[in-house]
C-alpha cells in the first residue's frame, strides 16, 4: 500500500539556526536583567553577571550532552524521566513550566518600555500592563491560528542584535569608559551589602532564560550530537562577551551615587525598565544621531523581546505536549484546535496565567523566575550524572569535559559543580526571597498534588513511563519520496498555502513545477488572443517563482493555453513525470473532475485534494479514463463504470455509459490534446 503523507519535524535545523534561537532568546535578557541586577549589586554588577554566567556555562555543558543523548523536547524534564522516574521527571518539567510563563510575562512587560521611546505613555502604569497584555493576547491568537516561525528571520535579527550590542559596547569603550570610576564605586559590604550581593546573585539567572530552547530544538537539528554542543559554545561565549562590555559601559555612563546614606544608580532607578536606552541617553552623542539611536535601539530591543515572548509561547506549549504525551497531564493540554490543529488549549492557559503576573514587580518576576530555573537546572545536573552510572554504554555525541572516574565511571565535574552552585543558588531564593518562596512552592505543591491525583484515577502507577497510544501504521505502509510537484495556479492570486504544502510533501533537492492554466473559450483558437490574461499569468508565475526560492524550493515556471485544464494538468505530470499534482484552488464545477487522482496511475503517483467539499470527491474516477476499478470513496458494490466525475453523476453506469458523467467525458476533448509547455528554470 502506498500512501500520501505529510512529514513531521523535518531535521533540517543547522549551526546557524541554533544559535539564532538560542541567542535570540538569551540575549534578548538583557534588556531588562541589567536594571534588575544593578538595583542590588551596583558597583559590583559586572561581576555578578560574570559569577551567573559560569553557572550558565556549567548548565550549558549539561544540557549539551543531555540534548545530543536524547534530542526531544522537554529539556530537564526528558533527562529525568530517563534517569530517574516520572515523579522526578514531572517536578522538574513543572519548575520549567512556571519559567516559561515568567519568561512571556517579562519580555512582554518590556516590549511596551522600549516603544515607550516613541509613546512615553507606555512608560509607566497602566500603560505598560495594558501594552503587555496585549502583546501575550495578540501573541497567543496568532499562535492559535499556527503562526510560522521563520528560521532566516530568527537568525537575521539576532546577528542584527548581536551586532548592535557589539557597536554600543564599542562606542561606549571610546566615549565613556572610566576604569578609574569603575574601581572607586565599589564599596563592598556597603555597597552594595553581602545580603545585597547574595540577592543579586540568584536574580542575575534571569538574565540567561533560554538555555531550554536548545534541548528543545534538538529534535529539529541536522546532527544533534555535533550541532547541539556547537550552537551552545557560540551562544556562550557571545553572551558572556556581551553581557560583560555592557555593564562595564552601563556603569560608566551611569555610575552609583550617593544620597542620604543610600546607594544607587540610575541603571536601577530611572532607567529600571530600559536600561540599554539609558546608556544611549548617557553616551553623550550629538542630538540627532542620540534620538536616532535611540528610535533604532527601542524598535531592536520591543523586537527581540516580542521574539522572546512568542518564544516562550512556543516553548511552554512543546513542553505541555510532552508532558501530556507521557501522561502526566491531562489530555486536554494535548488537545488540538479542529480547524488551526495547534494546542489551543495550553496556549490559552498559560497566555491567562502570564498576564495575571504582568501586575507584579519586575524584581518579583525575576526572584521567581530564578526559583524554577535553579531547581529545574539542579535536576538536571544530577540527572546527566546518574545517567552515567545508570546508561554507561549509550551513544553519548557531546560529553561535557572535565570528567574524573568515581566507581569505575567517568563523572563530569562540569555537572557536579554546576548542581552544587544551582542548587546554593536555590537555596538563596528561599532564603532571601519571600514573595519568590511563597509562590514557587506553593506552585510546586498546586502541580505535585495535581500530578498525583491524575494518575491515580486513571489508574496509572505515579513512577511509570506510559505515553498516550497514537494510531498505528498499517503493516504495508511505505512512505513515499517525492521529487517533483505540480502548482496549478488559476486565477488572479497565487496561493500562499500551495508552495509551502509542497515543500512539506517533497524531500530535499525536489523540484515544483509552477504551472499558470490558462483556459481558453472555444470562440477563441486555441493559440490565439488573451494576451493580457498571458501577460498577468507570467506576472504571476514569476511571483511563484521568488516565493518558490524564499521557501528553499527549486521551482520552475510554465504556462499552458488549453480548453480542458483538469485533462492539460494530468497529460503535463505524465511529460514531466511529476508524482503528486498540487492543485491551486477549485476550478469551475464540470472541471473539478479532471483535477482529481486518477486509479490508473502506477503505484505512488497521486494528486493531493484541495480542502473543503472537494475532499469529499477526491475518490471520483476522471472522466476521460475509463479504468474500470472500483472507486474508493463511494465503496460501491456493484459493479464500477468508467466516469464518475461531475456533481450529480450516478453511482452506476445502468443507462450503458449515458450517463451525464460519460456525455460530458465525450465532450472533454473537442480540440485535441493541449498544447505542449516549455519549461523556464
Amino acid at each position: 500500500m502506498a500512501r500520501l503523507i505529510e512529514r513531521g519535524l523535518r531535521r533540517s535545523v543547522g549551526v546557524p539556526g541554533l544559535f539564532a534561537t538560542a541567542y535570540g532568546n538569551v540575549g534578548s535578557s538583557i534588556y531588562y536583567a541589567l536594571g534588575l541586577v544593578a538595583a542590588h549589586a551596583l558597583g559590583l554588577t559586572p561581576l555578578v553577571f560574570m559569577l551567573a554566567g559560569g553557572l550558565f556555562a556549567l548548565t550549558a555543558k549539561t544540557y549539551a550532552e543531555g540534548a545530543s543523548m536524547y534530542p526531544e523536547a522537554g529539556g530537564s524534564s526528558s533527562f529525568a524521566r530517563h534517569a530517574f522516574n516520572e515523579v522526578v521527571s514531572f517536578f522538574a518539567g513543572w519548575a520549567l513550566t512556571l519559567d516559561y510563563v515568567i519568561t512571556i510575562a517579562i519580555s512582554a512587560f518590556f516590549v511596551p518600555h522600549y516603544l515607550g521611546a516613541f509613546w512615553p505613555a507606555l512608560n509607566h502604569n497602566p500603560g505598560d500592563i495594558i501594552g503587555g497584555a496585549v502583546v501575550v493576547g495578540v501573541l497567543a491568537l496568532l499562535n492559535i491560528r499556527g503562526l510560522g516561525d521563520s528560521a532566516k528571520l530568527n537568525l537575521v535579527l539576532a546577528v542584527v542584535d548581536l551586532v548592535t550590542q557589539v557597536v554600543l559596547v564599542a562606542v561606549g569603550f571610546i566615549l565613556v569608559l572610566d576604569p578609574h570610576l569603575l574601581l572607586n564605586q565599589i564599596h563592598l559590604g556597603t555597597a552594595p551589602s553581602y545580603t545585597e550581593l547574595i540577592f543579586a546573585l540568584s536574580v542575575a539567572m534571569v538574565a540567561y532564560t533560554g538555555i531550554e530552547t536548545v534541548s528543545n530544538m534538538a529534535e529539529e537539528a541536522k546532527d544533534p550530537g555535533h550541532d547541539v554542543p556547537k550552537a551552545v559554545n557560540l551562544v556562550l561565549v557571545a553572551v558572556l562577551g556581551v553581557y560583560a562590555g555592557i555593564s562595564v559601559v552601563a556603569l560608566s555612563a551611569l555610575p552609583v551615587h550617593e544620597h542620604a546614606g543610600t546607594f544607587s544608580t540610575a541603571l536601577g532607578t530611572t532607567y529600571e525598565n530600559d536600561p540599554v536606552l539609558g546608556i544611549v541617553n548617557q553616551l553623550g552623542l550629538s542630538g540627532g544621531l542620540q534620538s536616532g539611536l535611540r528610535a533604532y535601539v527601542g524598535v531592536l530591543a520591543a523586537t527581540i523581546l516580542l521574539i522572546a515572548t512568542n518564544a516562550g509561547l512556543i516553548g511552554v506549549s512543546r513542553l505541555s505536549w510532552s508532558l501530556s504525551e507521557h501522561r502526566q497531564l491531562p489530555r486536554l493540554f494535548a488537545r488540538l484546535h479542529p480547524r488551526y490543529r495547534t494546542p489551543w488549549f495550553t496556549i490559552a492557559v498559560f497566555s491567562v496565567l502570564a498576564v495575571l503576573l504582568l501586575p507584579g514587580r519586575t524584581d518579583f518576576l525575576g526572584n521567581l523566575y530564578s526559583f524554577g530555573a535553579m531547581l529545574s537546572f539542579t535536576i538536571a545536573h544530577i540527572a546527566v550524572v546518574a545517567l552515567r552510572y545508570r546508561q554507561p554504554d549509550r551513544p553519548r555525541p557531546y560529553r561535557a569535559p572535565w570528567n574524573v572516574r568515581v566507581r569505575g565511571r567517568e563523572i563530569p565535574l562540569t555537572a557536579v559543580l554546576g548542581a552544587v552552585g544551582t542548587s546554593a543558588a536555590f537555596a538563596s531564593v528561599l532564603v532571601l526571597h519571600t514573595e519568590a518562596r511563597t509562590v514557587g512552592l506553593a506552585w510546586m505543591v498546586v502541580g505535585m498534588g495535581g500530578y498525583f491525583l491524575y494518575r491515580r484515577r486513571q489508574g496509572l502507577d505515579p513512577r511509570r513511563t506510559y505515553k498516550i497510544e497514537r494510531e498505528q501504521r498499517p503493516p504495508d505502509f511505505a512512505a513515499l519520496g517525492y521529487k517533483t510537484a505540480i502548482v496549478p495556479i488559476f486565477g488572479t492570486d497565487l496561493n500562499a498555502r500551495a508552495l509551502p504544502r509542497a515543500a512539506k510533501l517533497l524531500g530535499l533537492d525536489a523540484v515544483v513545477y509552477a504551472l499558470y492554466v490558462l483556459q481558453v473559450p472555444r470562440q477563441l483558437p486555441l493559440q490565439g488572443g488573451m494576451e493580457t490574461e498571458e501577460a498577468q499569468g507570467r506576472a504571476l508565475l514569476e511571483s511563484a517563482r521568488v516565493a518558490g526560492r524564499k521557501a528553499g524550493l527549486r521551482v520552475k515556471t510554465g504556462l499552458i493555453r488549453t480548453r480542458s485544464p483538469g485533462a492539460a494538468l494530468v497529460d503535463e505530470a505524465r511529460r514531466v513525470k511529476c508524482r503528486p499534482a498540487l492543485p491551486r484552488r477549485r476550478p469551475r464545477a464540470p472541471l473539478r473532475a479532471a483535477a482529481r487522482p486518477h486509479h490508473d496511475l502506477p503505484a505512488g503517483q497521486a494528486t493531493v485534494p484541495d480542502r473543503g467539499r472537494d475532499r469529499q470527491r477526491s475518490g471520483r474516477c476522471p472522466p476521460w479514463r475509463r479504468c474500470g476499478l472500483p472507486c474508493p470513496r463511494w465503496q460501491d458494490p456493484r459493479p464500477a463504470h468508467h466516469a464518475r466525475g461531475r456533481v450529480g453523476a450516478s453511482r452506476s453506469c445502468a443507462d450503458g455509459g449515458r450517463c451525464g458523467a460519460a456525455r460530458f467525458a465525450a465532450a472533454a476533448w473537442p480540440s485535441g490534446p493541449p498544447s505542449s509547455v516549455f519549461w523556464r528554470s
